[in-house]
């Protein structure tokens, strides 16, 4: 019996919720294939197999698209029973909870530091543009920062409507430490629009930024 998934589009932790469910409908043996759009899914799915002991394999088919196949065999008994053991971990998952929905790819002591909406000086559009392309470009960096700070106008990308927002909330799925200067929140009479991370105060951006081993500023 085989089970194919098209996962593409969809928000960690589905593709590993979709997947692990598949599995479990497999009584005896088979395989299920899964479609991703990220390597990050790719990881999720292959972890979630992995703990399970089951085979596995993945594939890049093209630029945004990925193959994740695991084989279930005779020999891996009742999956049911297996899978049942971390049952209160999967409904967390399927509650929204990302704690361990990705792997961790931090680097200790990597601060950012966002003190605009643009990356830059000269056209605003172009500005705005480019630190757009600099969020996402952190995304798909192989070792990810600790912490991001926001402050001036660079507190307006962590609240609602702004075009970076999945990307920030994407990092901090995966651990990152989303701070907004509260100052700056309630200067630009966005406080209530706040929507990746948390606010903080200048007191804990100079701490953050004094202790940091490397410290970026775009």
């Amino acid at each position: 019996m085989k089970v194919k998934i098209d996962a593409r589009g969809k928000q960690c932790p589905l593709p590993v919720i979709e997947a692990r469910k598949a599995v479990m409908s497999l009584h005896q043996q088979g395989e299920v294939e899964i479609l991703v759009d990220n390597e990050i899914a790719v990881q999720n799915i292959s972890k979630m197999a992995s703990s399970q002991k089951l085979d596995f394999h993945s594939e890049k088919i093209s630029t945004d698209q990925y193959q994740v196949v695991i084989v279930v065999k005779k020999s891996d008994g009742i999956l049911k029973d297996r899978f049942n053991e971390d049952e209160n971990k999967t409904k967390e998952q399927e509650t929204g909870s990302q704690e361990s929905c990705l792997a961790d790819q931090r680097r200790e002591g990597m601060v950012v530091v966002l003190s605009s909406n643009q990356m830059g000086s000269g056209e605003e559009a172009l500005g705005k543009l480019l630190m757009k392309g600099y969020i996402f470009a952190l995304t798909q960096q192989d070792v990810l920062p600790q912490t991001i700070l926001l402050y001036n106008s660079g507190a307006y990308l962590s609240v609602e409507g702004s075009e970076s927002l999945e990307d920030l909330k994407s990092l901090e799925a995966q651990g990152v430490e989303i701070l907004t200067c509260g100052t700056c929140l309630n200067h630009y009479q966005i406080a209530d629009q706040l929507a990746a991370g948390e606010v903080t105060n200048m007191y804990v951006i100079a701490q953050k930024m004094a202790e940091a081993d490397k410290l970026i500023r775009p």
